[in-house]
C-alpha cells in the first residue's frame, strides 16, 4: 500500500434506533466510536472522510482537530447509501475503505487486508466464516454454512469502480459490496476479526468495554517506563491510542470558584439542581463546582482560565448550562493533546445538605468530561458557621485535574496535523 493512496470513509450518521439513543455519543475509556475509528486508520489512510449527522457533528470536529493526519466532515444522508456516496464524492484517494463507526473494534491487521485485496483486485470486503448454524425461518431447512461469510466493514473498492457504482445504482442495498455487486462488480473478501462487532443493541455495550478497557491497559505506561515503541502492533491488535505516544508525565492544575447565594435563583452544583430556598448567582447557572473543575483541567493543560474561554461579557453563555461548558473545555484541552485522568474536588457550604446528589454529580461531570465516574471525587465540607460560607452568602468549590500528554507524533509514520475541511455542498 506505500504507493497507493486511502481514503478512509467513516461512517457516522445513523439512527442508532436498535440502540435506543446515539452510539455515536458513548464512550468507552474516555473516546466516541469516531475517535477510536480515526486511530484505527492511523498510519494507514492518507485522510479520513467522515458522514455525519447534526447530532453527530461535533463529536467528529473533536476527533479531527486532534487527528495526526488530514479528515474532512460531510453531511449524510437519509440512508447509508447516500452518506457513503456524499463521502466517496468528498474522498479523494485511489482507494477508499468504507468502514461503520459503529465498528469500533476493528483491528488494523484486518483494514491492511481489506486494502490489500483492493489494491490487487480492485475491492476487499472484510468477512469472516460463519460458525452458528443457519436456517430458513419459513421452511426451517438448513443452509450450507461452510459456503457463508458474514460481511464486516471495512469494505475497500478502487475509488474509481465505487464511484460507478454508487452512480448507476438502482434501488436500496444493505452494504457496499451488495450495491457494488449489483453493477457487475466482481466480489473478493478478505480476512475479518471475530472481535470485529458492530455496536447495535445496549446488549451489546459491556462487551465493548470489556474488550477496550483490556486493549487500554496493555498500551498505558506503569512507573518509568516508556509507552514509545517502534514496532507494529501484535496481529489483531487495535490499541486505544495508535496514533499517539501517551506520555508517562502528568500535569496537575487547580481551580476555585465561588458563588452568592441569592433567593429567586437555582442551586445547581455538577449539573444536579438542589432544591434550596437560596441558588447561586452567575451569569451562566453559575454552578461554582462544574466551574472550579473546568479552571483546573485548563490549569493543568496552561490553557489559561474559564474567563477567557467562557467570557461572563458574551451573551452567548448567560444562563447555559456549564456542563456544556466542561464538555467544551475537555474538547479543547484534548485538541492540545492532552487526556483527563481524574478529578478531585471539595464543595464548602453551610447548606443545604449536599450528600445525597455526589453520584449524580459525578456522573454528570464524568459524562461531560469523557472519563469513568470513578476517575471524579466529590467531597463537602461545612466552614461551621463561620466565614462567609458560613453566613449563607456564598459557596465556594475547589477542585484539583490531572491530566496526561498525549503526543500527536504518530508512532506509524503520519504527520501530525490538526486541520480538517468542513464539505457542505453535498
Amino acid at each position: 500500500m506505500d504507493k497507493t493512496t486511502v481514503s478512509a470513509i467513516l461512517l457516522a450518521a445513523g439512527s442508532s434506533s436498535r440502540m435506543g439513543e446515539n452510539k455515536m455519543l458513548m464512550r468507552f475509556c474516555g473516546k466516541t466510536p469516531v475517535e477510536l475509528c480515526v486511530e484505527a486508520f492511523c498510519g494507514i489512510a492518507d485522510e479520513a472522510v467522515i458522514a455525519v449527522s447534526p447530532d453527530t457533528e461535533e463529536i467528529a470536529l473533536t476527533a479531527a482537530n486532534s487527528a495526526p493526519y488530514p479528515v474532512k466532515i460531510v453531511r449524510g444522508g437519509k440512508t447509508r447509501q447516500e452518506s457513503v456516496f456524499n463521502a466517496v464524492r468528498a474522498a479523494s484517494g485511489a482507494i477508499t475503505a468504507v468502514h461503520d463507526c459503529a465498528r469500533c473494534l476493528v483491528d488494523r491487521e484486518t483494514i491492511k487486508a481489506s486494502l490489500r485485496a483492493a489494491e490487487q483486485y480492485g475491492c476487499g470486503i472484510a468477512s469472516v466464516p460463519v460458525a452458528d448454524t443457519v436456517r430458513f425461518g419459513d421452511t426451517g431447512e438448513t443452509l450450507d454454512r461452510s459456503r457463508l461469510l458474514a460481511a464486516q466493514t471495512p469494505q475497500s473498492f478502487r475509488r474509481d469502480i465505487l464511484l460507478n457504482a454508487y452512480s448507476n445504482a438502482v434501488g436500496s442495498f444493505t452494504d457496499d459490496a451488495d450495491l457494488c455487486r449489483s453493477t457487475g462488480v466482481q466480489l473478493h473478501f478478505s480476512p475479518g476479526s471475530k472481535q470485529n462487532l458492530k455496536l447495535t443493541t445496549r446488549d451489546d455495550i459491556p462487551y465493548f468495554e470489556f474488550l477496550l478497557s483490556k486493549r487500554s491497559e496493555r498500551n498505558l505506561p506503569s512507573g518509568n517506563v516508556s509507552a514509545r515503541s517502534s514496532a507494529e502492533p501484535r496481529s489483531g491488535d487495535n490499541p486505544i491510542l495508535p496514533t499517539a505516544e501517551v506520555s508517562n508525565m502528568f500535569r496537575i492544575g487547580i481551580g476555585e470558584d465561588t458563588h452568592r447565594l441569592a433567593a429567586g435563583r437555582k442551586l445547581i452544583l455538577g449539573g444536579v439542581e438542589i432544591p434550596f430556598e437560596l441558588g447561586l448567582l452567575g451569569h451562566s447557572d453559575a454552578d461554582a463546582l462544574a466551574h472550579a473543575v473546568i479552571d483546573a483541567l485548563l490549569g493543568a493543560c496552561a490553557l489559561g482560565d474559564i474567563g477567557q474561554h467562557f467570557p461572563d461579557s458574551d451573551e452567548a453563555f448567560r444562563g447555559i448550562s456549564s456542563l456544556l461548558l466542561a464538555k467544551e473545555a475537555a474538547a479543547r484541552i484534548r485538541a492540545a493533546g492532552f487526556e483527563t485522568v481524574n478529578i478531585d474536588s471539595v464543595i464548602t457550604a453551610q447548606k443545604p445538605k449536599l450528600a445525597p446528589f455526589r453520584e449524580a454529580m459525578r456522573a454528570n461531570l464524568a459524562e461531560a468530561l469523557g472519563v469513568p465516574p470513578e476517575n471524579i471525587g466529590v467531597k463537602f465540607t461545612t466552614p461551621e458557621g463561620t466565614g462567609p460560607e458560613g453566613n449563607l452568602e456564598c459557596i465556594t468549590v475547589r477542585a484539583v485535574a490531572a491530566v496526561r500528554k498525549v503526543r500527536i507524533q504518530c508512532r506509524y509514520g503520519c504527520k501530525p496535523t490538526q486541520a480538517y475541511n468542513m464539505q457542505n455542498d453535498f
